[in-house]
């Protein structure tokens, strides 16, 4: 087991090794492909372990540990080794042929390929330690090293409005990521209190088990705190501003990886406190906060859409639609919430990383990601357009893709759990959403291409990542086999209700 769990964080870092040594040449590529392949297993083998241990017992049950007991896999962290493996393969298999038209155009010099292929494996390392960590307090470094690498990746192309998107991120992400920290520090004050033992203050397990013990006022007040951190760096309102910036300027694969799976990683931080939190305070605490931000995120992601005009932009505030109905579905607390929960993280994974990876294509054609200088795609490329297609297909959670059972099930555990005003509030936001996606969707995509319109080329490596998530999303929509029980499981370890 130690074996096991140690290969999601230490094949990312080797890779990141061998292209600090080489530079950024295929063969290091192709091993950081690897990295990310060798995730994904991880997580598919972890299913058999861990993915029907959660019986029906404490929260917590069913986990399996290594590293004496610093690395923790159960089923939520299975599921989101899966979901970075996945979208992990997908966008460093796209940065092969990504990175090569970068340097053939000059967007980028041999120096800065080397840095971005060093900085993605160590990128998907500091995700797996987030999510495999058993101690709250390792959580938090391990996000807070995602910004850190994150950061130059945002800046890669070193244009001024590049960098002006990496120091708004590292400015509001760092200060999300100080009130976590107090956060984490005011959980250590009352699990010590609580009579843990003083290496193991922020273990989970300790946690849970002192539960009923943590002093509630200042268990009310690190809660607060670590939602609003957290939620930060999961683009939720109020720190929700560093998003679309970030987003628009990062390379298609990093846009990728942090729409499709960074912020995800973020709300499964939150997904443990919670389980947490509920147990010491009750539910009603954290229900209200993640309906407040939950349904603001909403709000405010769907005015944004409907007056955007960039492309990219528009799909970085799609991200934050979606985090935001998350949240809204952690707030039902249900069993059958958290499962819709996680098998909308998973397909919104792989639709945002399609949709990323075809707007990428269309920038390097048109040297722009204006939704106004962008027509006829899916006539002038098929792969390219019927990708951007399919993604957006998921996105708006229209069958037979996942989205559409996920955001089904969330509407039916909100009303089993008598919050029908909120989900109403949630569809007529999401409906909104839903509209402003298709108009600026359909402008892009079709009608005829304005004269003079660039070829769309795509380097094989795009195109086969995009091939096999058109195929993975339909495989997803069409059954979710196993990870069905396992995105129980989860829901049952978390202390779901009902």
């Amino acid at each position: 087991m130690t074996a096991l769990l140690l290969v999601p964080i230490l094949a990312p870092l080797l890779a990141a090794v061998v292209t600090a040594v080489l530079g950024w040449r295929r063969g290091a590529a192709v091993v950081t492909v690897g990295a990310a392949l060798s995730v994904l297993v991880v997580g598919v083998v972890l299913v058999a372990l861990v993915g029907t241990g959660g019986g029906s017992g404490a929260a917590g049950s069913g986990a399996r540990y290594a590293v004496g007991h610093l690395l923790r896999a159960d089923a939520l962290s299975v599921t989101m080794l899966i979901v970075i493996g996945t979208v992990g393969s997908l966008a460093t298999w796209a940065s092969i042929g990504y990175i090569d038209a970068e340097l053939a155009h000059g967007h980028t010099d041999p120096q800065g390929a080397r840095l971005y292929g060093v900085l993605l494996p160590l990128f998907l390392a500091a995700m797996s330690l987030a999510v495999l960590a058993t101690s709250i307090g390792v959580v938090w470094v391990a996000i807070e090293a995602t910004t850190v690498a994150t950061a130059f990746l945002v800046a890669h192309r070193r244009t001024r409005a590049a960098l002006e998107a990496t120091w708004k991120y590292v400015i509001i992400c760092s200060v999300g990521i100080a009130l976590a920290l107090l956060g984490t520090v005011l959980l250590h004050f009352v699990s010590l209190h609580a009579g843990a033992a003083t290496g193991n203050t922020l273990d989970i397990d300790v946690l849970l088990a002192h539960a009923s013990r943590l002093d509630p006022a200042v268990t009310r007040l690190a809660a607060g705190l670590l939602l609003l951190g957290y939620g930060a760096k999961a683009g939720l309102v109020p720190f929700h501003t560093w998003l679309a910036d970030a987003h628009s300027q990062a390379p298609a694969p990093v846009s990728a990886l942090m729409s499709g799976v960074l912020l995800s990683v973020a709300m499964s931080a939150l997904l443990r406190v919670k389980s947490v939190v509920d147990l010491a305070l009750g539910t009603g605490f954290l229900r209200a906060g993640l309906l407040t931000v939950g349904l603001l995120t909403l709000a405010v992601s769907a005015a944004l859409l409907f007056v955007q005009t960039d492309v990219k932009r528009m799909l970085a505030y799609s991200s934050m639609e979606n985090m935001g109905l998350i949240a809204v579905a952690a707030a039902g607390g249900t069993r059958l919430a958290i499962a819709a929960l996680l098998l909308h993280v998973l397909a919104h994974g792989i639709g945002k990383t399609l949709v990323f990876l075809a707007a990428g294509q269309v920038q390097a054609a048109h040297g722009s990601t204006a939704i106004a200088d962008v027509t006829g795609v899916l006539g002038r490329s098929r792969l390219v357009g019927g990708a951007f297609l399919v993604g957006l297909a998921v996105l708006l959670g229209l069958p037979p893709f996942a989205m559409f059972a996920s955001e089904l099930s969330i509407s039916r555990a909100l009303a089993d759990a008598h919050l029908a005003w909120a989900l109403g509030v949630a569809l007529v936001l999401v409906a909104t959403a839903f509209a402003a996606l298709v108009r600026n969707g359909s402008r892009m995509l079709l009608g005829p291409a304005t004269p003079g319109s660039p070829a769309i080329s795509v380097p094989w490596t795009v195109g086969a990542a995009l091939v096999t998530g058109i195929a993975l999303s339909l495989a997803l929509g069409l059954t979710a086999g196993p990870l069905a029980d396992l995105f129980q499981t989860a829901a049952t370890q978390l202390g779901a209700s009902r």
